[in-house]
């Protein structure tokens, strides 16, 4: 029976103890592990590492909280095999290391548990002494009070040294592996295991025997508690060693700045990403195969990226090569990429058919004066071949029609953001490069295109008709002569695709989307110095094709039947068919479009006999008895178009002349209001310091006349009904031409006075 001193002592040593329990829980509710730096880790869509950069310290130290339970063993049974029994300090372990030092007149072994050791790492690994010990005990049962043993052991496996500057076992798995932690083999879990301990003295590439021999022991006392099995032990213990860490990966060494960039201001060190290891791979490898090649021309630069089509995630990202610029984020004049949006929306509003003659002349409008890539004019072309063949004037001229601001407002809705300023910033120029885009939003919106070309529901601002219809045509048009060997690169694949070049030679561009790949390809100098060289055919347009020739299988969208109906257009002019044409062929349009414009181009003449001149029947009257003329009907395009037209189409035909005693009524039927022949007039000069402009003015016979209006050879558009047009001409003498869709001209000379 106890005393009542000793039940005194006993409620003392209670209250001691409880007292002592108490502060260290109260304290242990305020530590916290130390903020280590993390290295930025960039994974692909499987976890295969893709590529990290050391921490802001100069470690290789990924953030993890994953221990394998194979690792888990092994480090158990190497450094503290009784840590789920302890409470932070094994005195048994305390008291066989203290006989140690004793009998060995120094300090050989410390004690240390797992948890006695991650507080160490916490507390900053001070020198040791007793009472820094003291110190690290104390951490320790504060560790056990505020996190459970799982949590203790991921601290210390995460911040463990594993030799050099390598901490952590995710990192030390891929230095010395080249694998994540979860596939590593018993062997390579030993070896990974017995390096904390001693991470100065042994590591991967120095004091191997002495490696090899730590690893073995290790080994065997896993065999000797049945953790393995003997077959297991034999084998490992065959395994080499690691004999160096390896170089990490740098696969996408832009993407992984970009990502770290823009979480700056977050904790995020870890990116599991969609990109794919295996697309990303190919694509380095091509991307610096043609950089080579390009090279040799002055062309440095050079980035891509391949997207799902569907999600319009990346699937693979260069952003450069030969440069830490990213260029697949940086901006960059578009060329001519935007082209085949004003076309698909032209078509969708009625103001196109596919095959639509467009005017392809040289023009002026205003002080712009758009000049074709090559130095030639086709006078009119068929819209598809003019997108596909990438034609400047055509393309600046249906802007104009289109309108800038409708057209920036278009694209908007296809996700682009960096042409933010208002129509007059850009002007027509937008449309062949004036404004600057980026390679993800531009290779999105071309993926939104095929999308809707798909029937998908997306924000694309024109109907499912309308882009198949684009699609199709960028995926099977004309070319310019120096991309006529495209389908050697095609040949296996169907893709829509588009070229784009912008001014001075500084960016060559190439996009091809499919309903499962869209990529995307920049070549040029990221200084933005330009090369002769640097054209997308001999560029962009290759290595993107190349590209495709790794990707997986592709298909292409089925004609969405119920959307497209079928048109009769002119045969001549493409444009819908109107009662004076003669020959007729189907045409594919959206079933939201609108009525299309009748072709304007085919008039029925009269004819002599022998169809050789135009006549009347008043001049049949006169020479011919009575004779009625020939009717035929004829497709006739404006005189100053046809002088480029018939060029290059041998078998147009010009109207013959009228019969020599023909009495020409052009005076009657067109008439020039104003300027008045011969004079001198002043173009004014307004508030705001820009030159104004003068209206011009016509009259006509016919109400229904359609004038072509032209100054000094240059076509300026036309006008239907009400002829007035506002010009700004340079000062100096101009002649004016008017012409209508029956031959007549009207001339008128002037001059510009300068104010």
């Amino acid at each position: 029976m106890l005393t009542q001193e000793k039940k005194n002592k006993f409620i003392r040593a209670v209250f001691v103890l409880t007292l002592a329990y108490t502060f260290t829980a109260a304290l242990a509710l305020h530590f916290s592990p130390k903020q280590f730096s993390y290295s930025t880790v960039l994974y692909d869509r499987n976890g295969q590492l893709l590529g990290a950069s050391t921490s802001i310290d100069g470690q290789w130290h990924f953030e993890s909280s994953c221990v394998p339970p194979q690792f888990e063993k092994c480090i158990l049974t190497y450094e503290d095999s009784r840590f789920y029994f302890h409470f932070g300090v094994d005195l048994i372990s305390i008291f066989r290391a203290a006989v140690q030092n004793i009998k060995s007149g120094r300090i050989v072994s410390g004690g240390s548990t797992l948890t006695m050791q991650a507080s160490r790492i916490l507390l900053g690994n001070q020198k040791r002494t007793y009472a820094q010990k003291l110190y690290e005990v104390f951490a320790a049962l504060c560790l056990e009070m505020k996190y459970s043993k799982k949590q203790i052991l991921s601290i210390y496996t995460s911040s463990a040294p594993f030799g050099g500057n390598v901490i952590g076992l995710e990192a030390a798995s891929w230095r010395y592996f080249k694998r994540p932690s979860s596939s590593l083999s018993w062997a390579e879990y030993a070896t990974l295991a017995v390096l904390p301990n001693q991470p100065a003295l042994v590591h991967p590439g120095k004091n191997q025997d002495i490696l090899l021999s730590k690893r073995n022991f290790l080994l065997h006392k896993l065999y000797q508690k049945k953790i393995i099995s003997e077959e297991t032990y034999t084998l490992s213990l065959q395994e080499d060693l690691p004999s160096k860490p390896y170089p990490l990966p740098s696969l996408a060494p832009h993407y992984l700045e970009k990502l770290k960039a823009e979480n700056a201001n977050t904790a995020k060190t870890i990116f599991y990403t969609t990109i794919d290891y295996s697309m990303q791979e190919n694509a380095v490898r091509i991307v610096h195969n043609w950089s080579e090649i390009f090279n040799r021309s002055g062309i440095k630069n050079a980035a891509a990226i391949v997207i799902d089509t569907k999600t319009k995630e990346p699937l693979a990202y260069v952003g450069n090569v030969n440069s830490s610029v990213n260029m697949a984020d940086s901006l960059r004049s578009s060329g001519s990429l935007l082209k085949p949006f004003l076309f698909c929306s032209m078509l969708d509003e009625g103001k196109l058919l596919p095959e639509q003659l467009v005017f392809d002349i040289p023009t002026r409008i205003g002080n712009y004066n758009p000049k074709n890539n090559i130095n030639t004019y086709a006078g009119a072309v068929r819209a598809c071949d003019a997108l596909t063949r990438s034609l400047n004037v055509p393309a600046v001229r249906e802007l104009r029609e289109y309108g800038i601001t409708p057209f920036l407002e278009v694209l908007k809705k296809y996700g682009i953001t960096t042409l933010a300023k208002d129509a007059d910033y850009y002007g027509l120029p937008l449309i062949l490069g004036g404004g600057e885009i980026k390679m993800q939003e531009i290779a999105v919106a071309y993926a939104d295109l095929m999308n809707k070309a798909c029937g998908s529901s997306t924000s694309v601002p024109v109907s499912q008709g309308a882009a198949w219809i684009t699609c199709n045509i960028l995926a099977e048009g004309v070319r310019p002569a120096d991309l006529e060997n495209w389908q050697i690169y095609s040949r296996r694949k169907k893709i829509a695709w588009k070229t784009g070049t912008s001014s001075g030679n500084r960016d060559a561009w190439c996009i091809g989307t499919t309903p499962e790949y869209t990529v995307a390809v920049w070549v040029g100098n990221s200084s933005g110095e330009g090369n002769k060289m640097l054209t997308s055919a001999r560029t962009a347009a290759p290595l993107m094709f190349e590209i495709f020739s790794v990707l997986p299988k592709t298909t292409w969208p089925a004609k969405p039947e119920t959307e497209l109906k079928e048109v009769k257009t002119c045969k001549e002019s493409g444009y819908a068919a109107g009662p004076y044409c003669s020959s007729e062929k189907k045409t594919l349009k959206s079933t939201t479009t609108a009525q299309t414009e009748m072709c304007p181009y085919c008039h029925t003449y009269n004819f002599t006999p022998d169809k050789l001149f135009r006549t009347s029947v008043e001049d049949m009257k006169n020479q011919y008895r009575g004779q009625m003329p020939v009717r035929e009907n004829r497709f006739i395009l404006p005189p100053y178009v046809e002088y480029w037209y018939k060029k290059q189409n041998l078998q147009y035909k010009t109207l013959a002349p009228f019969v020599s005693w023909h009495k020409a009524d052009s005076e009657n039927n067109i008439h020039i209001e104003f300027p008045q022949e011969n004079s001198e007039i002043i173009v004014p000069i307004e508030l705001n310091g820009k030159k104004g402009s003068v209206i011009f003015e016509a009259a006509v016979k016919n109400s229904d006349t359609t004038l072509y209006w032209d100054l000094d050879g240059t076509y300026l558009g036309i006008t239907v009904n009400e002829h007035k047009l506002a010009l700004s001409p340079e000062p100096g003498m101009h002649t004016l031409t008017l012409t209508d869709t029956t031959g007549s001209i009207q001339k008128r000379r002037f001059k510009v006075l300068a104010e």
